[in-house]
């Protein structure tokens, strides 16, 4: 396993593949505040490219061109606060998604535990450490240990995807959750414009 680091934007070269796995590190949770510092990617092969974003930036074209290709589609876990912080701060609409937390929901309602850490150890067996999760990730250099622990956030995500997508099938919600995953971008952005406490859903 490698953990590549790139300042500013993806390689000009770099192929991905069809499915990758997606994490955003930001200062703190709120997108109009907190800014994005770190966009973490693996094509599922054991390695994660991280693009370590600069306060003030605003573009990164080959980053964006991955997020906006309708012929990738791009896991994430919580991907509603990702897709407010990248449109927030690099201006791009992700899609196409997927969103393990949401599958994680429709399928295991026998349980509230959803987070990554549960679902790698339940489903996976494999133990993730959220130890640097709240650690300073604007900072200029990222620890060896910061680095680990943001590219365990995407090194799992493929094979979390095969496992929901089975039990998916097999509670016959493949179709809500692809409704559900189509409408994430525009929920984002709901969120941005002050809908997302209260729900504009809500009564």
């Amino acid at each position: 396993m490698a953990n590549l680091l790139y300042q500013g934007d993806l390689p000009n070269d770099l192929e991905l593949g069809p499915v990758v796995a997606v994490d955003c590190e930001m200062m703190g949770l709120n997108p109009h505040r907190d800014r994005l510092c770190l966009v973490q990617l693996s094509s599922g092969d054991g390695n994660a490219h991280m693009v370590q974003i600069v306060k003030g930036q605003t573009e990164a074209p080959n980053l964006t061109a991955l997020l906006c290709d309708a012929d990738v589609l791009k896991i994430f876990h919580f991907a509603r606060s990702d897709l407010a912080v990248l449109y927030q701060d690099l201006n791009v609409v992700v899609a196409p998604v997927y969103c393990t937390k949401i599958a994680s929901k429709l399928v295991r309602t026998f349980t509230d535990r959803h987070g990554l850490k549960d679902l790698c150890k339940e489903l996976l067996n494999i133990d993730i450490s959220k130890q640097q999760q709240s650690s300073d990730w604007g900072a200029a250099e990222l620890s060896n240990e910061q680095l680990n622990y943001a590219a365990s956030d995407v090194l799992h995500l493929h094979r979390l995807k095969e496992e929901f997508d089975r039990r998916l099938a097999r509670e016959e919600r493949s179709e809500l959750a692809l409704a559900l995953f189509e409408f994430l971008p525009y929920r984002a952005q709901l969120d941005l414009l002050g809908w997302e406490d209260p729900d504009i859903f809500s009564h």
